[in-house]
């Protein structure tokens, strides 16, 4: 098993930022990608950012390429998410998912998921 847990949301105005992690803990070993998702009051599960643990490779969502940054601390197990130049667009509640196989944009893939953080930003 592979507990996620998430921090950092919070109210922020729009053009503000915010750094949102991920500490995994158990079985970290059997997870290859960690990724961020996002929800929206009403709307479907948004993929937002990966990594990969080993590969060093990074993913990013349409909607934040340029604005958001992913990066990890293996000896921390810890993802974070750099969010900058926020919109009201970007508030939901974001979640951390991880599972072994490849990178994938469909939240439907992950098997282990974090209880979420809130993110609300302000126009």
């Amino acid at each position: 098993q592979v507990q996620l847990a998430e921090s950092g949301g919070g109210l922020v105005q729009a053009g503000g930022s915010l750094n949102l992690s991920c500490v995994a803990s158990g079985r970290t070993v059997s997870t290859n990608v960690v990724a961020w998702f996002r929800r929206a009051p009403g709307k479907e599960n948004e993929f937002v950012a990966a990594v990969t643990w080993g590969g060093k490779r990074t993913y990013y969502g349409d909607s934040v390429k340029g604005r958001f940054n992913i990066s990890r601390d293996n000896a921390r197990n810890t993802v974070y998410l750099q969010m900058n130049s926020l919109k009201p667009d970007d508030t939901a509640i974001y979640y951390c998912a991880s599972y072994r196989g490849d990178f994938s944009a469909y939240a439907g893939a992950y098997i282990y998921w974090g209880q979420g953080t809130q993110v609300t930003v302000s126009s």
